[in-house]
């Protein structure tokens, strides 16, 4: 077995064993912030979701809070949002959430045909893929012509200042409460090395690029912890 599939299963078993808590986990750790970055995801895509009968597919969706974000955004819009996910038991407290329409996939091989969708999202999900490359081009396989990618991801803080206190909030602090709280501390130490070897703004945005996406850009948010790329499927 490859180390890559070593990792993808860690992953999925850590991701199943905080499922639980995974919520109350996340908005403590960002102080509720994470709720303001997947609006702006939502409002980044919302022209998108006008489309005639557009198609939405939230992917790593976890437990399901930006799909719900998308489909509250959708009132009196005909688009239907979809969620995958390679944790079951992430889809299951999503269901649980109210999100219908989810189902259990490996972002890489996604069981969907070409050009089926407008719109796909990822948020704090794509950092996890063991190909970024490989994503990225099924991101774009299951994209109609013109539709739109947008992934939510954490990312580095250009000012060093900034950039240290984050550091040490992470590394130290992060996993203690994150631990305490989901009751897995290996999962909140595995956050902050994976976002260290996460590809910069800029790289990322390149190789959005260099998959097939055009008009990519990119917006930094609360100092850089976050970023939120978009592009349309050429």
């Amino acid at each position: 077995m490859s180390g890559a599939i070593r990792d993808a299963n860690w992953v999925r078993g850590m991701f199943g064993r905080i499922a639980p808590r995974y919520d109350l986990a996340n908005h403590l750790l960002s102080f509720g912030i994470d709720r303001y970055w997947r609006a702006r995801t939502v409002r980044a895509v919302s022209h998108m979701m006008r489309r005639p009968e557009a198609r939405v597919l939230d992917l790593c969706c976890g437990t399901g809070d930006l799909a719900l974000a998308l489909a509250a955004a959708d009132r009196g819009i005909p688009a239907r949002v979809f969620g995958s996910d390679f944790c079951h038991p992430m889809l299951t407290r999503a269901r649980e959430k109210g999100c219908p329409f989810v189902f259990e996939s490996d972002a890489l091989q996604l069981p969907l045909p070409d050009a089926c969708l407008d719109i796909v999202t990822v948020a704090f999900g794509f950092r996890n893929l063991a190909d970024y490359d490989a994503g990225l081009r099924e991101m774009r396989r299951i994209l109609r012509p013109g539709g739109m990618a947008a992934i939510l991801e954490f990312s580095q803080p250009p000012n060093a200042a900034f950039a240290a206190l984050y550091a040490f909030y992470s590394r130290h602090i992060l996993p203690v409460i994150g631990g305490a709280v989901s009751g897995s501390k290996d999962a909140y130490s595995y956050l902050p090395a994976s976002v260290s070897k996460f590809p910069s703004a800029d790289d990322l945005a390149r190789r959005m690029g260099d998959a097939g996406f055009r008009q990519v850009r990119f917006d930094l948010m609360t100092g850089g912890i976050a970023a939120l790329h978009t592009g349309l499927a050429s």
